[in-house]
């Protein structure tokens, strides 16, 4: 599954007074409209992530650019945050031994 697909399977339920945006989509090729509304969003990258305040302005932004963008709650992005740092972190390091097994039968 790529990250977008990732993303989307994500839908915020609960309402959030912050909303996390993060651009999943090239800017290149967009319509003027949506280029200028993402500059407002102030999103300029791929993969960038802004928090934004659940407001009626927002939402109409967002919903202009909505296949350009993917919305996350505040506990969305936490747990995802998380879920991310959890495969991140250092394990620890798996030990092979070439050797033979000593045997414990001392028939010889």
């Amino acid at each position: 599954m790529n990250a977008f697909k990732a993303y989307k399977a994500r839908v915020p339920i609960a309402w959030s007074p912050n909303l996390y945006i993060t651009l999943v989509r090239g800017i290149p090729g967009t319509r003027r409209l949506h280029r200028r509304t993402l500059e407002a969003l102030r999103l300029r990258k791929c993969n960038r992530t802004v928090m934004r305040w659940n407001t009626p302005t927002v939402r109409g932004m967002l919903q202009q650019v909505k296949r350009l963008v993917v919305v996350e709650t505040e506990e969305m992005y936490k747990a995802r945050k998380q879920e991310a740092a959890n495969h991140r972190a250092l394990r620890p390091p798996l030990v092979v031994s070439h050797l033979p097994t000593p045997s414990t039968d001392s028939s010889l």
